[in-house]
């Protein structure tokens, strides 16, 4: 009974995803939401230019979509449910105004840092301050040894700092066709198998309403891509990751499972930290998929070697978590 309802998730969230993304992606075009590409990337990326952007809205849809179908027909919402549904589509509201700014306003950057992170502050708040209601414990589990730690109201700062964190880390990582939607479907797959494991049955069919979305999203979204997710689909994706590391009490364990975001978002702080201090550059470019596009790699096999270690390090968190 409960494989054909994960089988079902899946195939939903897969199959909404398929089905409006050929009716959204020619009205994205015709309201000329069209990618604006830097000058300063990589030269390749410049016949981008005008590519559809913020499909990430057709991601939200069959998440939220196929998450409350699925749960009111086989299930009894629970706060769990709730919170995921809520960072996901708070950070995805956040990712909306950016990419409007950006797409219909015209201003390049966006929203600034301070008013996005002032957003991502809030909602990260609002959703503390749900989980205290509901009396969700504030331990986080320790890799490798079935102890936990209880972090009290510590607990509201790594909130903070994961879901800030990892809607920042997805969000930089999502430069090449297909890179997210392929690292971002891994890696909620295995938090699925985690929270299946844990008999988080609410948990795991979110994440597998996400896997599937992301999947349908990647017929589109592969090399040579028809359509962007843009900040609105990078943002919700990664409030969502980090919301159910957060639930399942994986917090630490998602470095591993989330490895190629932790690696892309820590290439662009030695970047940064590396240019100011000594005036050298450690990457040709940062974040790092643009590195190995610039040392020669086509971008298929940047995405591809990603994928593959994505794939990798979320069978090394299963593995820590399920039978070690």
């Amino acid at each position: 009974m409960m494989e054909q309802v994960i089988f079902f998730t899946i195939l939903m969230g897969f199959l909404i995803t398929v089905l409006l993304s050929p009716i959204f992606i020619p009205f994205l075009r015709r309201l000329k939401f069209g990618q604006s590409i830097r000058e300063e990337g990589p030269k390749s990326h410049q016949k981008k230019t005008g590519t559809p952007t913020m499909g990430g809205i057709v991601i939200v849809i069959s998440i939220i979509v196929t998450s409350i179908v699925m749960m009111k027909k086989f299930f009894n919402p629970t706060v769990q449910t709730y919170l995921l549904l809520f960072v996901t589509l708070g950070f995805g509201i956040l990712g909306f105004l950016d990419d409007f700014i950006k797409v219909v306003l015209k201003r390049n950057l966006g929203l600034t840092s301070k008013q996005k992170l002032l957003g991502q502050i809030i909602i990260s708040v609002i959703f503390y301050i749900i989980l205290r209601t509901a009396h969700i414990p504030t331990e986080i589990s320790i890799p490798f040894t079935h102890g936990t730690i209880d972090l009290g109201w510590f607990y509201l700062v790594v909130i903070i700092f994961w879901l800030v964190g990892f809607s920042n880390a997805v969000n930089l990582t999502d430069g090449l066709d297909g890179l997210v939607s392929g690292t971002a479907a891994i890696a909620f797959g295995a938090m699925a198998i985690i929270a299946w494991h844990q008999h988080q049955i609410d948990v795991a069919i979110f994440s597998v309403a996400v896997a599937g979305a992301l999947l349908g999203f990647l017929v589109f979204n592969a090399h040579p891509a028809k359509v962007f997710m843009g900040d609105t689909g990078s943002l919700a994706l990664g409030g969502a990751l980090a919301t159910v590391a957060i639930l399942t009490k994986m917090e630490l364990l998602l470095i591993i499972i989330g490895f190629v975001f932790v690696m892309e978002t820590l290439s662009v702080i030695l970047q940064v930290i590396s240019f100011k201090t000594t005036g050298k550059r450690i990457f040709k470019m940062s974040p790092l998929h643009h590195h190995f596009e610039l040392v020669g790699w086509s971008e298929w096999r940047v995405v591809v070697t990603f994928w593959t270690v994505g794939l990798v390090c979320a069978i090394l968190g299963i593995y820590i978590e399920v039978w070690l």
